[in-house]
Order: C-alpha cells, then structure tokens, then sequence
C-alpha cells in the first residue's frame, strides 16, 4: 500500500507540472523518487510488479492515440497510393498490350484480305495449272491469317477438290472452326457432311441442326435445303408452309439476280445417258441482249438510241424481237408487246403479265396477269414462274395454293448459281475425279435436283469411290434412287426395284420391288413390264401367273425394240415349261405303266431349251448393278 500511495503521489506531482511521471522523476530527482524506484526494483524482485501500474494520464493516452490514429492513416494513405499506382500500371501495361494485339490483328486482316484478293483473281483470269497453285498457296495463307472469307473458300476448295487434291479431313477440321465462330458456310457444310456421313458419323439429327443454324443465318443453301426436307418430309414432319417459307426467300434473292440478268441456267447432264453436247437458251440470249442495249440506251449512247429506233422500224415490220424490246411508252408498248405476245414471244408475253399485274398503262387485272404469266411460263421465261408463284402464295386472281406455289419457287430456285456445280461436277467425272464429282452431285442432290440424285446414286453404285466404305455405298444409292424415283423418274423407280428385288442396300423384299416395278410400268417402261412378267412367271412376291407373264412380256416387246429378243427367249422359255407339262400329264394319263416311250427324248430337248432360254432371259432382266457381255452385245 505504501508503494502504491507513493506511486499516486509521485503521479499527482507529475500531473501538476503537466509531465509524464517518467520525465518528473528524471528531471527533479526528488527523494519520492528515489523512494519510488527502489521501490519498484523491490517489487520487480519479489514478483509483485502489478502493484506498480498507475493509472493513466486522460491527456496522456488522448494525445498518443490521436498520434497512433494519425501515423495508421499516413500509413493507410501511402498504402493506397501505392496500390493505385500499382493498379494504373497494370493497366497501362494491359492496354498496352491489347492496343498491339489490336493493330497485329489488324493488320494480319488486312494481309489476310489482300492475299485473298490476289487469289481470286489469278483463279478468275488465269487457267493454267501453276497458276491456280499459285492461287491456293496465297488462299492457304490468308485463311491461316484468320480471314474468314479465305477460310471458306479453302475450305471448300479442299472439300470438293477444287484446284488442288481433296482433302476430307482438313475440311472438317476448317468447316468446324467457321461454325464456331458463326459462319453459315460452315454450318450448312457440316449439315451436309453430317447428312451423307462424309468425314464424319452418318447423322441426320445433327444435320438438321446444323441446316436450321446455316438458314437462320441467311444461307440459301441451308434454305433451300429445309424447304426440300419439310416438302418431302425428310426427317421432319410434312409441312407445306414451312416448304413455302424457305424457298420463297431463296426465289426472291432469284428472281431479282434473274431481272439483273446475273444468272443463267445450266445444262444438267444425265450421266446414264452420257450427253456430250451442252446445249444453250436462246431466250436467255435475247434477253441478254434487250438487258444490254437497255443499258446503253439509258447511259445516253446515240448510237443505241438509233438501235431502238430501229427496233421500232422492225416492229411496224413484223419483227417480233423489235415488238417485244420497245421503250417506256406505255400505250406504244401495250400495242407492240401484244402483237409480239400473239406470235408466242415469251418476253412480250411477261411483259404484258408485268403491265397487268401493275396497271402500268392499262387497268389493273390479275386475271389477264396470271392468263400472259403462265403463257410466259409456257415458253421459257423464268422470271414469270415467279410471278405464278407470287400469285399462288398470295391468291392473288387465282385461288390460294400452296402445293403450287412451292413447285414453282422450287423451279425458280434451281436456276441459283450453284447449279453451276453440274458443270464442274461432269467434267470431274468426265476427267476420272470420282470423288469430287460425287461430292457436288450429292450437295445438289441435298438440296432437290432429280438429275443430281440419279448421278450421285450412278457413281455410288460404281464402286469407285474413296471416300465412303463399302458398306455405306448401297444404302445412300437406294436412298437417293428413292428420291429421285418420288419426283418422278421412272428408271430410278426400277433400280429401287432392283435394290428391293437382290438385297443390295437393304433386305430382299419381292413385294416391295413388285410395287416398284408396278409404279414404273405406268411410265411405259420396257425393263419394268420385263421383271413384273418375270416375277409372275416365277410368283416372287405376287401370285404365279403364266398368263400374266406372257401379257407383260409382249407388252414389253411393243414398248421397246430392245426388248425383242430377251421378250422372244422368254416365250421360248413359256412354251416350253406348257409342253413339258403337257406331255408330263398326257404321259399320267395315256400312257401304260412299263410301256417307253418317244417322250423320254422329248423331256431331253425340253429341259435344253429351257435352260438355255431361261439362261438368256434372266440375263436381260438383269437388275445387276454391272452390265453382263450379253447386255453389252445386244447393246443394252
């Protein structure tokens, strides 16, 4: 107690002179100090150092903890500062950096498009072969470049082996890259792929989804795709409308390429039938050149002016050209369009429907519209089909039909340039490039074409492709002979007979190629009537009927002249199975048992003639895929 009262003294000292303790005692060295630091070491000594503790000076502790606050925001403050610089720096750093991505990636875009550009035009001026390497070199690199265009057309290049070697895989492998940043290139290639099992998994699911993306993007293809499927009803239900929806987009884009004279249409050349002769339009010239002395004329070109002066001249003189090409005045061109319209011109004839529709000149009627329309149509002017179109969707002057409003979009769509592809694709096949040539064919057939179903499934059934295993040649054939035979053709409804009738792609089925061959027999096809009288003789799939066999076979001599011979050894055949019968029952019945007979020599020379002549018949009807060297001698 002691200790600590002189404790408190010593601090209400201190205190007076406004000093810490510590500072009082060691500027006034007072025996209360001496007393207290004694003192203190005693207690130090024995333990009892708590006895010691003072209790604090109020101003004392508010000025250290004013100082501990303001030393802790100095610190708090340089801590910050600090961090902000740090922070700004980085950013910089970070800017920095994106600004030199940016301007590298600009500048390789930019590398990328020139390259490209040079590309294209060596591959569109020039058609040797070191040059279109040169090409593709310069393509390769503006794709590595990241050009997105660039990209595609290598892509497709390797794909459908232009200017270089295909190359399935690295097409995939571009195609992939496209669709994932977006491109409906990509998209509808790898529908397509997806859709025959080209470089990937035979999927249909997948290259619906993959057309449905490519449309939704804008890609006509994709488009005209769809609107096949939901026509047809492939993979997806029937429907009409969506048919209608899809190609009436791609008709409209056209349509107005056809009014801008920017495309043309191709030759499809059968390759069953081999044409060599490429034949051309000659409407399409003659509007080729109204289009360009148009052209002229409005330039101000005196030179046309007077051509159309002239064309006026041969008009008043009967020339139907001169009548049909006339100027923008209504009623002199009402008058000459008509008389030009009578004579079967089928640009006057448009014309006039165009005048009709519009009420240019004349007063509106889109019954008289739709009358010169589908005369037009009639003669070969593509552009009208799309008015009937128009008009059929619409129901406008004619009742709303949408069945055919989609047959003629459909018709309008396959004048697009990518039916240049039958070109390409022939002279592929022509050059011995079986893949590259099936691959086109197959993207056409995808997307409607008839003549492009048949060919793929030709080559298919080849057996000379690469690119597809053994297994999947047969089925995609009779799929895509199935197609074509739903749009009408008659000997690929046979060959689906034939796939039906040996198994080939499928299970063998006699009553399934017995209503095949029955569906093409109404198209007065020979070899159909053969194997339907085949099958009855020999009652495959329908009852055996030696009757029916011998009608259909005799049907099948009248529709062709080939079929004569094959048709005369049947019959030789018939005959012979009725009197083989015959004296098989006349020998039951009037002849004795144990007596011989001439019969016996008989039953020889029937059983050689039968077999030679059934020999000879089943090699004609032959729904083989390869031709035998008896086909080939009676020049089937």
């Amino acid at each position: 107690m002691k200790a600590l009262s002189v404790a408190l003294l010593l601090a209400l000292l201190a205190s007076v002179h406004r000093i810490p303790l510590t500072d009082y005692c060691f500027f006034s060295r007072s025996r209360l100090c001496v007393l207290w630091e004694l003192q203190r070491r005693f207690l130090l000594f024995t333990g009892e150092s708590d006895l010691l503790s003072v209790p604090p000076d109020p101003q004392v502790q508010g000025r250290e903890t004013e100082r501990s606050f303001e030393n802790q925001k100095e610190k708090n403050v340089s801590k910050q500062e600090a961090l902000n610089e740090s922070q700004l720096l980085t950013m910089q750093d970070t800017f920095s950096s994106q600004g030199e991505d940016l301007a590298r990636r600009k500048k390789n875009e930019e590398r990328g498009h020139q390259l490209y550009k040079m590309s294209n035009k060596i591959l569109k001026h020039s058609k040797s072969k070191k040059d279109k390497e040169e090409a593709y070199q310069l393509l390769t690199k503006a794709a590595d470049m990241g050009h997105l265009k660039a990209m595609e057309k290598l892509a497709a290049a390797l794909l459908f082996g232009y200017h270089g070697p295909q190359n399935i895989t690295a097409a995939v492998t571009l195609y992939e890259t496209l669709a994932e940043k977006g491109s409906h290139r990509g998209q509808t290639a790898l529908g397509f792929m997806f859709s025959y099992g080209i470089g990937m998994e035979y999927n249909q699911a997948k290259a619906l989804v993959y057309y449905t993306f490519g449309s939704l993007g804008g890609n006509l293809i994709s488009q005209m795709i769809l609107g096949y499927r939901y026509w047809v009803g492939i993979n997806v239900p029937r429907n009409c409308e969506a048919a209608l929806t899809n190609y009436r987009k791609v008709a409209f884009f056209i349509a107005d390429k056809l009014e801008k004279n920017e495309e043309m249409p191709v030759e499809k050349v059968r390759l069953m039938e081999k044409s060599e002769n490429l034949s051309s339009n000659n409407d399409f010239l003659d509007w080729d050149v109204h289009q360009f002395y148009k052209f002229l004329a409005e330039r101000g070109d005196t030179q046309i002016q007077k051509a159309f002066y002239y064309f006026l001249k041969a008009a008043k003189a009967g020339n139907t050209h001169g009548m049909a090409f006339l100027g923008k005045n209504y009623t002199e061109a009402f008058k000459y369009f008509h008389i030009a319209a009578e004579k079967g011109l089928a640009d006057a004839q448009f014309q006039l429907g165009v005048m009709y529709h519009s009420g240019s000149g004349v007063r509106r009627d889109y019954k008289l519209a739709f009358k010169y329309f589908y005369l037009a149509s009639q003669n070969g002017q593509p552009i009208a089909v799309y008015y009937l179109a128009q008009m059929y969707a619409a129901g406008t002057g004619v009742f709303r039909s949408c069945q055919n409003a989609v047959e003629l979009y459909r018709s309008v769509c396959e004048l697009g340039s990518w039916s240049e592809k039958f070109l390409t694709a022939y002279f592929a096949y022509q050059d011995g490039n079986i893949d590259s040539s099936l691959i086109q064919y197959a993207l056409l057939a995808e997307m409607g074409y008839e003549v492009a179903q048949s060919n793929s499934a030709y080559i298919l059934e080849s057996e000379q492709v690469k690119i597809l295993s053994n297994d999947q040649m047969y089925p995609l054939a009779l799929l895509l002979w199935n197609r074509a035979a739903a749009q009408g053709n008659a000997f690929a409804r046979v060959k689906t007979g034939d796939y039906h009738f040996y198994g080939y792609g499928t299970k063998r089925d006699y009553v399934t190629a017995a209503i095949h061959y029955s569906l093409a027999v109404d198209h007065h096809i020979a070899q159909a009537m053969f194997n339907l009288a085949y099958m009855y003789e020999h009652g495959l799939g329908i009852p055996k009927d030696i009757h029916l066999a011998n009608r259909w076979y005799d049907l099948a001599a009248q529709t062709s002249p080939d079929a004569s011979i094959p048709v005369f050894l049947a019959h030789m055949k018939l005959e012979v199975k009725i009197l083989f019968s015959e004296i098989q029952l006349f020998k039951q019945t009037t002849i004795p048992a144990g007596k011989k007979s001439h019969a016996t020599s008989w039953k020889t020379v029937c059983i050689i003639a039968y077999l030679t002549s059934y020999k000879h018949t089943f090699i004609w009807r032959h729904p083989s895929v390869q031709k035998t060297p008896f086909q080939r001698f009676i020049g089937l």
